[in-house]
């Protein structure tokens, strides 16, 4: 065999090699979706096909908001029948009382779209547009803020309503190397390994004093010990009904079980007087959700686990219905 056709030989097969390899990778990676998102405070991820076919919640009808309608009219794209995956990067403001409200949110969207159709809506209600790697942004004034649009190919498109136009730029980037299998975010990269495999959705954040303030939130009047430092990670998985799980990595023993402790008594309480609790006598569901909960703690970490009834898991999903705040939907009041 000639030298020549032995080295074109020996770099076919690194070619196939590599491409297997990175073929294995983003089998392991997190979803492109998620990838994408810049650095935040707190992750949410949807993978909206399988939840479809388990709860036909898009095969509910709603009355649609006008706003909503007008955006179906113009672009043919329904969120109910057309996203697929949907992720979300949640960043806290500085200053919660501002004109950027407490929380701006970075989310990337996949599904079935009209790139055309949806092009010239962006541009109809756009104030202005940018370019940038060689993709377009779409600035369109909504409730004082300014949202940044950009369609990136057949079936992905990228907004945000941050103040300036860094992350979505940071999604355009990230993008052009989507082939490559990168871990995204330092959020993600760090807790993707914990969120259980095959999830349809979960979502992820670290504790700061931003978030959590004088000692945790609030639920049904009683505060939930969460300390700072901690990772919570949310997720649901199918399996022949829809699991809630719901982990603490708290910064030691000692605080995951104080919030342990609380939300054991909670539950206790909860599970006794559900009968007499706002909602629950109108909504089965509610109080079935509430008699699954279970909690367990183990050394620095604490889970908590339940059943999601398909009558409340389709509820929640059977929006939007209106487009409020969604930057994909923005449009001009009339």
């Amino acid at each position: 065999m000639r030298r020549s056709t032995r080295t074109t030989l020996v770099i076919a097969a690194v070619v196939v090699l590599v491409i297997v390899l990175l073929v294995l990778l983003r089998q392991k990676a997190p979803p492109e979706v998620a990838r994408l998102l810049p650095e935040s405070d707190a992750l949410i991820y949807l993978d909206l096909k399988p939840i479809r076919a388990a709860t036909h919640y898009d095969r509910t009808q709603t009355p649609h908001d006008p706003a909503y309608q007008r955006f179906i009219d113009s672009t043919g794209f329904e969120f109910e029948r057309d996203l697929d995956e949907a992720a979300f990067a949640l960043q806290h403001m500085p200053d919660p009382l501002g004109p950027n409200g407490s929380t701006a949110f970075t989310e990337v969207f996949s599904g079935h779209f009209e790139g055309k159709r949806l092009a010239a809506y962006l541009k109809s209600i756009s104030s202005e547009q940018e370019t940038y790697e060689g993709h377009t942004i779409y600035v369109i004034p909504s409730e004082g803020r300014s949202v940044r649009v950009a369609i990136l190919s057949y079936d992905m498109v990228a907004a945000s309503n941050t103040p300036t136009p860094e992350q979505i730029h940071s999604i355009l980037d990230r993008y052009r190397t989507a082939a490559l299998p990168f871990s995204g975010s330092s959020l993600l990269s760090d807790t993707y390994s914990r969120i259980p495999a095959f999830s349809l959705a979960w979502a992820v954040t670290r504790v700061g004093p931003r978030i959590w303030k004088n000692g945790g939130p609030k639920v049904f009047g009683v505060r939930i010990p969460i300390s700072t430092e901690t990772t919570l990670i949310g997720s649901v998985r199918w399996l022949g009904s829809a699991k809630l799980r719901v982990d603490e990595l708290a910064p030691n023993q000692a605080a995951a079980e104080a919030s342990t402790a609380t939300v054991s008594t909670f539950l206790v309480l909860a599970k006794g007087a559900a009968d007499n609790l706002p909602g629950f006598a109108t909504n089965p569901d509610l109080k079935d959700l509430v008699n699954s909960m279970q909690v367990q703690q183990t050394g620095s970490e604490a889970t908590l686990t339940a059943t999601l009834p398909a009558g409340l898991l389709k509820s929640v999903l059977n929006t939007p219905n209106r487009l409020g705040g969604s930057a994909m939907g923005t449009a001009p009041k009339k």
